[in-house]
């Protein structure tokens, strides 16, 4: 009997929904939009649906679990915590709505319905990671790093071919490294941290930077400050602007500074560069593999392989999330 298991991401737009078999086929998938659903019961009974369709189409297969990918998850708890871009609300007994959910039970509640089956859930990073170590790059690897450039940079840790999740299931969070203390404000409240550099939105910082120190002209001057994004950076980088091409510059050269930094933490095998950035080409991988070679201490030097995601990327997401559950199936999850 086939094995699938079920992938779900959820996203603060989208949710997406596959069933994956063990070699990274997708046998069906499905969507909807998050926030179509503020109330939290509502949004659940609307996954459970999309999930027993996506079964539907699959009668004779074996279930063999469900995976989840989310950002601000706990995978020792099950829960997703205070979420940043997704606002779940519950329903008062009159119909209205309370304050916004902090703390959403959502592996507790899939529980409920698929009692016999593992549910795990895990930020979207980790489980790129864990979906590169089952389907792509990093089949056969012990050691590597997986990092993923969309507007943040996250991180996932493969450690002795265990993913890294820490004390309390948030180690590996790579983007809020300190890279320049003092330096651009970030999300999180402090300042200098790697995202902020090196992200879709921190590349864009920095062309900013470049424009107000190079007054050379460039088609982007044109470009309102808040509608310029990193596809025309590279665009225009692409067909030779100078100053797009120093802010990729810029922004490889301080990629290949952390990772170098981050190479003596483990000593992996590889890392692995995922997102939207890593289309650019040699425009980014260029200075990056320079700057990591140069920054790391010689013992390193010319051991680490950089190498792009072996995951097409525009089913990472589902990839990932169900990778979640083979890795489960052979590395339960402690309960803490």
């Amino acid at each position: 009997m086939k094995r699938l298991a079920t992938g779900i991401d959820i996203g603060g737009t989208n949710t997406v929904i596959g069933l994956i078999d063990e070699t990274g086929t997708i046998a069906g998938q499905r969507s909807f939009k998050t926030r179509d659903y503020p109330v939290f019961e509502e949004y659940a009974q609307r996954l459970v649906g999309e999930i027993e369709t996506l079964r539907s189409l699959a009668p004779d297969a074996e279930i063999a679990g469900i995976g989840i990918g989310a950002p601000n998850s706990n995978p020792f708890t099950g829960f997703i915590e205070d979420p940043v871009n997704i606002r779940w609300y519950e329903r008062n007994a009159d119909g209205s709505q309370r304050a916004p959910l902090r703390h959403i039970p959502i592996v507790s509640h899939l529980k409920q319905y698929y009692p016999t089956l593992p549910v795990v859930i895990d930020n979207d990073a980790n489980a790129a990671a864990v979906g590169e170590m089952i389907y792509g790059g990093a089949r056969g690897m012990q050691d590597f790093i997986e990092i993923t450039l969309g507007t943040g940079l996250g991180a996932g840790v493969v450690v002795n071919g265990q993913l890294v999740r820490g004390h309390g299931g948030m180690a590996g969070e790579l983007g809020h490294v300190l890279l320049r203390p003092g330096g651009r404000v970030c999300g999180c409240g402090r300042r200098g941290c790697l995202e902020t550099y090196v992200s879709a939105t921190g590349i864009v910082r920095t062309l900013l930077e470049v424009m107000a120190e190079d007054l050379r002209p460039t088609p982007l001057r044109s470009t309102p400050a808040d509608r310029i994004d990193s596809r025309m950076i590279a665009e225009a980088a692409q067909v030779g602007d100078p100053l797009a091409q120093e802010a990729f510059e810029r922004t490889g050269n301080l990629l290949g500074e952390a990772l170098a930094n981050f190479v003596a933490f483990t000593q992996p095998e590889a890392i692995f560069l995922f997102g939207g950035l890593t289309a650019a080409g040699h425009l980014l991988w260029a200075p990056v593999q320079r700057s990591m070679e140069s920054h790391m201490m010689r013992n390193y030097q010319g051991q680490v392989k950089l190498l792009p995601s072996g995951l097409p990327q525009s089913e990472a997401a589902i990839l990932g999330a169900s990778a979640l559950v083979w890795q489960e199936l052979h590395h339960p999850t402690p309960q803490r």
